[in-house]
């Protein structure tokens, strides 16, 4: 019995789809299983080093730690996705910090600070989309260059100093909330499901992967391109503004010297939880790995009186360790599919 000519072109067209979703899956597990399996050894090695490692307290000391560049990598994540990066984040998390501090102490109360200031990182954001897709520069000159303007608002606004909280009760957010864990450790917590959320499970999300894999067809298919990777800008340079909120809850302060260091974490954690620099590829859960090995690697070390610029080089030959294994990965996955 013969196929249809219909039955002949459905047959090829399914076998090739079914094809793709096995190659998806075999990176996903890849992916998983790899930095899972890191990160495992990274926690046998700490817990062996020293007796104080595997305890409640310290426990909730990393996540204390993490939470700054984790929310920040949380829309770095989808920045990367969609095939570019932002290094704005630098200056938008002190900028951020300075203008919480300034606001609360004007009277303007916790919540109405921390709306403007979002509020503001999301101009930061608008401004970098708006560049990137109408003028054309690349995502490294773009936010390059408002990663240097964010920055010197910072210290512009403060003359250089550190703002103390006039109200120390404006540190809402660093207060502990439940078991030990403060407040912006949930918030980080809760953003992290909703961006999981967001990328995987809504429309917008499917249009951030797809855009990163490839912009072309992408905008053959109808998706308004520009209007994705502005979106996904703003967000990102959002969520860091937010961040320097928690660090200004944190140091009870706020100073345009702290979170200077956001970008090029957030981006460490976003590349190591499995993301390709190339776009298309990536997830909330792998970052959320890749925030935690550098979190638990700094902690396991300072435990063990490391110094820092020791710690500074192991961070590097992690992030080429995981830069080295996306790599393996991607090979793997082509000789396979």
């Amino acid at each position: 019995m013969t196929m249809s000519s219909t039955e002949q072109h459905v047959a090829p067209a399914t076998s090739a789809t079914v094809a793709m979703k096995q190659q998806k899956l075999r990176r996903i597990m890849l992916q998983v299983f790899g930095i899972g399996f890191f990160y495992l050894l990274v926690l046998v090695f700490f817990a062996f080093a020293s007796p104080y490692f595997f305890t409640y307290s310290n426990a909730t000391n990393i996540l204390t730690n993490v939470a700054v560049i984790g929310i920040v990598a949380l829309g770095q994540s989808m920045v990367i996705i969609s095939g570019g990066f932002d290094l704005s984040v630098g200056g938008a998390v002190p900028l951020g910090a300075v203008l919480f501090a300034i606001l609360a102490n004007a009277g303007l109360g916790v919540a109405g600070a921390t709306a403007v200031v979002v509020l503001c990182g999301a101009a930061i954001g608008l401004i970098n989309g708006l560049i990137i897709t109408k003028i054309k520069i690349s995502p490294l000159i773009a936010t390059l260059g408002t990663l240097s303007i964010a920055g010197g608002l910072a210290y512009t606004v403060t003359n250089g100093v550190t703002v103390p909280l006039a109200n120390l009760a404006d540190g809402v957010l660093a207060d502990f909330a439940v078991q030990g864990v403060s407040w912006y450790v949930i918030a980080f917590g809760i953003l992290a499901l909703a961006t999981a959320f967001l990328l995987r499970f809504t429309v917008f999300g499917r249009m951030v992967y797809a855009v990163g894999g490839n912009p072309e067809a992408s905008r053959l298919a109808g998706i308004r391109v520009d209007l994705v990777i502005v979106s996904v800008y703003v967000l990102c340079a959002a969520l860091a503004a937010f961040a320097g909120v928690v660090v200004s809850s944190q140091l009870l302060a706020g100073s345009a010297t702290v979170g200077s260091d956001a970008a090029l974490s957030s981006i460490a954690a976003v590349v190591l939880g499995g993301a390709s620099l190339s776009g298309g590829i990536g997830g909330i859960g792998g970052t959320m790995i890749g925030v935690l090995i550098l979190g638990t690697v700094a902690n396991g070390m300072a435990l063990l009186q490391v110094p820092s610029f020791y710690q500074q080089i192991a961070t590097g030959g992690i992030l080429l360790l995981g830069v080295g294994f996306a790599r393996l990965r991607e090979v793997l996955t082509r000789e396979n599919g």
